[in-house]
């Protein structure tokens, strides 16, 4: 076991891969000679060669149809999207091909390619540096979605995606790539890639999260356990498919759910979660579902960044709501 940061997680999860597959190739621009722009793939390129570490025109869209020829002639690609905004532009690529290959070969075409997207905001960057892109994704059939929370995750769950033969994106928090954590590297993941996990237990309330927000959830538990209210903090990790079995366990005993994500509300998973749990568990729910967003706006500027973001004090309000110690309220990113 090693005390690794988050970004040297991913690193030593792409490097596992690279020992262990020669099939496996990172695509993406400025990955070699720099090493990443949050230098992640650092040292990858020195040890592995230009050939199985590329470094790609800035063309998000001809990036994307290499992997596609790549992964059609058996190999593994693992694509890095610079930043979250800069997925656009290989959408269409994503979207019509990469996800759909498979099923419209009857089975007979795999599309093993990892798609590895630094989302959401913290870092002080503008609009297309700090998006939340993941639900136009978990929309699309065809495409596991993962997002990862904490370094363990982050090394167990690449190494999980780079070895399916589906498509995965994996996202990670960019504004927790310092943080650090024990990481097993030689041990078996010891959850599915499509398993969620409750992470702090407790008998009032239910707090799903992912990505960015599970911290920002834990320390809300922390807080909310002063005031006397016991919240179960849930990571979801799985985007597509969700684990609804944990979070329908989980409710059934707490009679509440709180669901909070960066990503806008409007057709946000916290909509689908509600949803889901809503018709699962009515009987057991003692008030509706709330949901911690980020507004319904572009991205704003830096400096105002930290009043879109979902923080400690909203999510405490949520769990407030939740309990029915304050009012529902009402408008975009509630």
């Amino acid at each position: 076991m090693s005390t690794m940061t988050f970004g040297r997680a991913i690193n030593a999860g792409l490097r596992k891969s690279l020992e262990d597959d020669p099939k496996v190739i990172l695509l993406g621009e400025d990955i070699g000679k720099l090493g990443g722009v949050f230098r992640v793939t650092d040292g990858l390129q020195k040890d592995f060669g230009s050939h199985r570490v590329v470094d790609t025109p800035l063309a998000e869209a001809g990036i994307m149809g290499c992997a596609v020829g790549l992964a059609y002639r058996g190999y593994r690609p693992v694509v890095e999207i610079q930043f979250d905004g800069f997925i656009y532009p290989a959408f269409d690529q994503i979207v019509c091909q990469v996800a759909k290959l498979h099923y419209r070969t009857q089975g007979k075409v795999t599309m093993p390619i990892t798609i590895r997207v630094p989302f959401g905001g913290g870092i002080g960057s503008p609009e297309h540096h700090s998006e939340s892109p993941e639900a136009y994704f978990t929309h699309t059939s065809g495409l596991r979605v993962v997002a990862v929370s904490n370094p363990q995750d982050a090394y167990s769950m690449l190494r999980q995606a780079i070895s399916s033969d589906d498509p995965v994106l994996y996202f990670e928090p960019k504004r927790r790539y310092h943080i650090k954590g024990e990481v097993k590297e030689h041990a078996e993941p010891s959850l599915p890639m499509g398993s969620a996990q409750v992470v702090t237990e407790g008998r009032d309330v239910t707090l799903v999260a992912y990505g960015p927000l599970v911290r920002t959830a834990l320390d809300a538990a922390t807080a909310a356990a002063d005031d006397g209210v016991s919240v179960e903090v849930i990571d979801l990790r799985s985007l597509s498919p969700i684990d609804y079995s944990i979070v329908e366990a989980s409710v059934r005993k707490t009679g509440r759910l709180v669901v909070a994500h960066e990503a806008s509300q409007s057709g946000g998973l916290g909509a689908e979660i509600a949803t889901t749990i809503t018709e699962r568990c009515f009987h057991f729910l003692e008030a509706a579902p709330v949901r911690i967003a980020g507004f319904d706006i572009p991205y704003p500027p830096s400096k105002l960044e930290a009043h879109h973001l979902p923080d400690l004090d909203r999510i405490l309000d949520g769990v407030d709501r939740a309990l029915g110690r304050r009012n529902s309220l009402s408008g975009l990113g509630a």
